[in-house]
């Protein structure tokens, strides 16, 4: 079986979803992997010594979380690709389909945070789509800085980004959300225009020297395809969601 050229894949994002596809269940599958640890982990911040910064402390944890949940079902990897940036988790994935096998540059980014259960942040540098939507009555169009297709060190990876959600309360983790970024290769079926998108308007303070930010909407994403929203809940059973 022979590498496919990700640049291929611009003009036939059927099998683009496939990839993408894949990387949201094993995501998943790895996060749900850890989810009693995860909620025991989360239960323990109640005992944090008062001053403590607890929105600090269950972002660090679910950074860790998330790490511990890919590393221990592991994934096939790309002899000697190797992939730097500020993404919380990067590995050069060597992605196996049924009909072909690709190079993947796999970035998932863990967030944690109180109530927000329908939605997450989004850097600008976490995307590699165009953000289409409407802020104080005016369209924009800013373009993602992640390029859709990555060259280093001599390999071409497909790039694609999830997001991990750790939602928690007062008593400990409520649910946790997996949720896959659509590549800019698919724009036109996921955010073509300002009025129809998979954004809400995002915390940037453009006026302090921040940088831009949205959020990524999760019911309107899996209106469009329910797997890339996967939903669970510790204790209780879950499924993939296609």
């Amino acid at each position: 079986m022979s590498l496919i050229d990700p640049w291929t894949l611009k003009d036939n994002p059927e099998l683009l979803e496939q990839v993408e596809r894949a990387s949201t269940r094993y995501v998943a599958h790895a996060v749900h992997n850890m989810l009693d640890l995860a909620s025991e982990q989360f239960a323990s911040m109640n005992a944090l010594p008062r001053g403590t910064s607890t929105s600090d402390t269950a972002n660090y944890l679910g950074e860790d979380l998330t790490r511990m949940a890919l590393d221990h079902i592991g994934t096939s990897r790309v002899p000697g690709g190797r992939l730097f940036g500020a993404i919380d988790y990067k590995a050069a994935v060597l992605q196996f389909l049924p009909e072909f096998a690709i190079e993947q540059a796999l970035f998932v980014d863990s967030k944690a945070e109180k109530g927000s259960y329908n939605n997450c942040r989004v850097q600008i540098t976490q995307t590699s789509m165009i953000v289409r939507q409407t802020v104080a009555g005016v369209d924009i169009a800013i373009p993602g800085l992640v390029d859709p297709v990555w060259t280093a060190g001599g390999h071409v990876y497909l790039t694609s980004t999830l997001f991990v959600k750790y939602h928690y309360g007062a008593t400990g983790l409520r649910s946790v959300t997996v949720a896959a970024l659509p590549h800019a290769f698919v724009q036109d079926k996921y955010n073509p225009s300002a009025q129809d998108d998979i954004w809400n308007v995002g915390p940037n303070a453009p006026t302090l020297g921040e940088s831009f930010r949205t959020r990524l909407n999760f019911t309107k994403l899996e209106t469009k395809a329910p797997w890339r929203i996967q939903r669970m809940i510790p204790g209780q059973p879950w499924e993939f969601r296609d």
